[in-house]
């Protein structure tokens, strides 16, 4: 089932190949200030159907996380990460995680929140 995203006034859109079994929210500074719910999908369960040239990237700190948003209104798009889940980057397995508030014609309140505490974590 693919699921189709853009953001607020369309200049960036992006589809994933399935729908997300839990979101994420972090709060971390970044994160919270963002209002993103992330769900996360490896290279290939992520496509950019717009061109590149509509995304901004911000890196911030470490500079090891590419977060993209749309350069004409803003909104937070997607972010390139490499696999943290042992609690260190590991490169060679990138995730993307995309902000499921994107999401067009999908009832995200039918998914489950899972909240991280990046705030105090990194």
């Amino acid at each position: 089932m693919t699921i189709k995203a853009s953001c607020h006034c369309r200049a960036t859109t992006f589809e994933v190949s399935q729908a997300p079994l839990t979101v994420t929210q972090c709060t971390c500074s970044f994160c919270s200030k963002r209002g993103s719910l992330w769900a996360y999908y490896t290279p290939s369960q992520f496509k950019l159907t717009s061109p590149l040239k509509n995304v901004s990237f911000y890196r911030w700190g470490s500079k090891t996380i590419k977060h993209g948003f749309c350069a004409t209104c803003g909104c937070g798009t997607f972010t390139e990460t490499p696999d943290w889940s042992t609690g260190k980057p590991d490169f060679d397995n990138p995730k993307i995680s995309v902000n499921s508030r994107l999401f067009d014609d999908f009832d995200l309140d039918q998914v489950e929140v899972v909240v991280i505490d990046g705030k105090n974590l990194w």
